[in-house]
C-alpha cells in the first residue's frame, strides 16, 4: 500500500509513525511545505522567554532522524498544490527548485494544520508586527527582540492561552507588556470566576491590560508602532504580537472538492475519513463532533491531533474499525505563578447550545492546611440540573491544577456526574492533598445544590440586588468573625459570626429573604443549614464567598 501524508507535526508525523508500526511493508511519504517535520509548537513562547534555552530542544525529530527511524520518505520544503482524486495522485511543488511533479497514492492523509489569523487592520503588515505559529515565526521574533534592551514596550493583541503565555515570557525577558483583548475578560475560553483570578495575577506582576477593547490601526513611527484602540487610547510599541486565533488551512481540500464542515474545517466521519473514502484527514484542520453537544467543532490542540492520527492509521491498515469519539477540549496554561485550565463546555457554550445548567465554585487547599505551603485551588463546575451530569469545569491555582483538571475531564468524557466526584478515590498524604480533595469537595458542594440542601447566589446576582434593591428587600449577613469583618466586608452587610448565629436568628423574621456569605462559602453553607432548619424559607449562600465576589468585582 502506498500512503501519502500532507503535513507533519502532531497530525501528519504521528500518523506516519503509527502507520509504520502497523505495517512494515507500506510505502509512506510525508510532504511538508516548511523545513520542519516534527517540533514542539507549545514550547515556542518558552524559548522566546528564555525558559527553554536551546532552540534544538524544540525540534523533536529532524527529517533525517524521522525518516531513518520509521523508514519514511520525508520530503520537506515540498508543497502539495493539488489533488487529482479521479487518478489518485497529487501534484507536488519542490519549493527549493521550483519544479513540480505528480505522485500517486492508494490512501491519502491530509494534515495541513492552521494558520494564524491576521485581521484586516490597517498597518498590520508593517515592521515589528508578528504572529506566532511555527519555528520560522519564532526565529523571526527571537532575532527581532535581540535588538531591544530591557524595558522595551510590547503590545499583545489577543489574550487567549498563547497571548497570556507570551505576556509572561516577554515580561520574563524584561519587556514592558500590555495586553489588548476584545472580549470582556482575559482568557475568554474560561468563565469569569476563573479568569478574574488570572487577571489579578497579571496585575500583580505589573502587566497592563485592557478588555472590551479592539485595535483600529497600527501606525509605524520612528520608534516602532503606535497602536490605536477603539476607545481612542494610543499605545506605543517596540514590538507587537497579534494573537487573535488560528484558522484551518483547507484550500487544498476545498479545491479537490472534498466536503467542508459547517465551521469551515474539513468534514470527516468518526473514522477520520473525508467524503472521499481514500482520503483521510487529521489535526487542526478537521471538523469533528463534540461529544457533549453532538454538534461540529474545531479543536486546535495537540492532544486530540495525536489521538486522531492514531485512529486514522489504524483504520487505514485494518479497515474502519476504530471510531474517534471527539474531544472535550481539555487545556491548561501557566500564567506567572498560577496554572489555569478548562475542560468540556463553558457557560457561553452551554447557553449557545440551549443546554440548562447549574454552577458551583469552590476554593480548597491544594494539600493539607497544616502542611507548609498550601495554596487554594479554585474549581468551577457546570452540571445538569437533573441528575448532575458534568458538562464542564475550570480550575485555577498554584499547584495540583493539572491533576484535578484531568480527573474531572475523565469524568466528563465518560458521562460522569457530580456524584462521581464525591466518590473520587484520591491519593492522600499531607504534602499532596487533604482527606477531602479539591475534586471531592467540588462534588460535595454541587451535590448540596442539586439536592436542595443549599441555594446559591452568584456574585453578579448579589451585585445586581445591591445596586437595584432597597435595604429592606433582604438581609445580607457576614458570618465571618468580627476580626475578619473589620478587615473588609460587602457594603450593607451585618456581621453575625457563625458561632453566634443561632442567638441572632431568634430576633429575625423567618420570612425575610437572607443572603449569607463567608470567606469561601463553607461557613456560609453551615449558616444556611442552621437557618433553613430554624424555619427560614428564603436563604441563599454566596457561591465562592467574598473571595469570588471581591475578585470578580475588581
Amino acid at each position: 500500500m502506498k500512503i501519502l501524508i500532507v503535513g507533519g507535526v502532531a497530525g501528519g508525523a504521528t500518523t506516519a509513525a503509527r502507520l509504520r508500526r502497523m505495517d512494515e511493508e507500506a510505502e509512506i511519504i510525508i510532504f511538508e511545505k516548511g523545513g520542519y517535520i516534527s517540533y514542539a509548537n507549545c514550547g515556542l513562547p518558552y524559548y522566546i522567554g528564555g525558559t527553554i534555552q536551546e532552540r534544538n530542544s524544540l525540534i523533536l525529530q529532524t527529517p533525517t532522524t524521522f525518516g531513518n527511524r520509521f523508514n519514511v520518505d520525508v520530503r520537506v520544503n515540498t508543497e502539495v498544490v493539488s489533488i487529482d482524486r479521479e487518478h489518485k495522485q497529487v501534484c507536488c511543488l519542490n519549493r527549493t527548485t521550483g519544479k513540480t511533479y505528480w505522485e500517486s497514492y492508494d490512501k491519502l492523509v491530509l494534515a495541513p494544520g492552521t494558520t494564524a489569523v491576521k485581521p484586516a487592520i490597517p498597518g498590520i503588515d508593517g515592521p515589528g508586527i508578528f504572529t506566532l505559529r511555527d519555528i520560522p515565526d519564532t526565529d523571526a521574533i527571537f532575532e527581532y527582540l535581540t535588538h531591544f534592551p530591557s524595558g522595551a514596550r510590547a503590545v499583545i493583541v489577543g489574550a487567549g492561552f498563547i497571548g497570556l503565555e507570551m505576556a509572561e515570557n516577554l515580561h520574563r525577558r524584561g519587556l514592558s507588556v500590555t495586553l489588548v483583548e476584545k472580549a470582556d475578560h482575559l482568557m475568554s475560553s474560561v468563565d469569569w470566576e476563573i479568569a478574574a483570578e488570572v487577571q489579578d495575577e497579571i496585575r500583580k506582576n505589573g502587566v497592563e491590560f485592557f478588555v472590551n477593547e479592539g485595535v483600529v490601526c497600527f501606525e509605524p513611527d520612528a520608534e516602532g508602532n503606535k497602536v490605536h484602540l477603539e476607545s481612542g487610547r494610543v499605545l506605543e510599541a517596540d514590538f507587537v504580537l497579534v494573537s487573535v486565533g488560528v484558522k484551518p488551512l483547507v484550500t487544498l481540500a476545498e479545491q479537490a472538492g472534498l466536503e467542508m464542515g459547517a465551521l469551515g474545517g474539513i468534514a470527516v466521519n468518526d473514522f477520520m475519513q473525508t467524503s472521499d473514502p481514500d482520503i483521510y484527514a487529521v489535526g487542526d484542520a478537521v471538523e469533528t463532533r463534540n461529544p457533549l453537544t453532538g454538534r461540529p467543532q474545531l479543536c486546535f490542540l495537540a492532544g486530540p491531533a495525536n489521538k486522531q492520527a492514531r485512529f486514522c492509521a489504524n483504520n487505514i491498515v485494518e479497515g474502519n474499525k476504530y471510531a474517534y469519539k471527539g474531544s472535550i477540549a481539555t487545556a491548561i496554561a501557566r500564567v506567572f505563578d498560577l496554572c489555569v485550565g478548562r475542560t468540556g463546555l463553558s457557560e457561553s457554550q452551554l447557553e449557545r447550545n440551549g443546554i440548562p445548567y447549574l454552577t458551583s465554585v469552590t476554593h480548597t487547599g491544594d494539600h493539607a492546611a497544616y502542611y507548609p505551603g498550601s495554596h487554594p485551588v479554585t474549581i468551577k463546575l457546570l452540571f445538569a440540573p437533573e441528575g448532575g451530569r458534568l458538562f464542564g469545569a475550570a480550575v485555577v491555582g498554584r499547584e495540583g491544577v493539572d491533576k484535578r483538571l484531568d480527573v474531572i475531564a475523565e469524568a466528563i468524557a465518560h458521562g460522569g456526574s457530580v456524584y462521581d466526584l464525591t466518590d473520587f478515590d484520591h491519593a492522600y498524604a499531607p504534602p499532596f492533598s487533604a482527606p477531602k480533595d479539591p475534586v471531592s469537595n467540588a462534588g460535595y458542594v454541587a451535590e448540596n445544590i442539586l439536592t436542595g440542601k443549599v441555594q446559591p447566589i452568584r456574585w453578579f446576582e448579589l451585585k445586581a440586588m445591591l445596586e437595584t434593591g432597597e435595604p429592606s428587600d433582604f438581609l445580607l449577613i457576614d458570618v465571618r468573625s468580627a476580626l475578619e469583618n473589620r478587615a473588609g466586608t460587602i457594603p450593607g452587610a451585618v456581621n453575625y459570626p457563625l458561632d453566634e448565629l443561632r442567638e441572632y436568628a431568634e430576633d429575625l423574621d423567618p420570612e425575610t429573604p437572607i443572603v449569607v456569605f463567608c470567606a469561601i462559602g463553607l461557613r456560609g453553607y453551615i449558616a444556611c443549614r442552621i437557618l433553613m432548619q430554624m424555619g427560614f424559607s428564603q436563604v441563599r449562600n454566596l457561591a465562592g464567598g467574598i473571595k469570588t465576589y471581591a475578585v470578580c468585582n475588581r
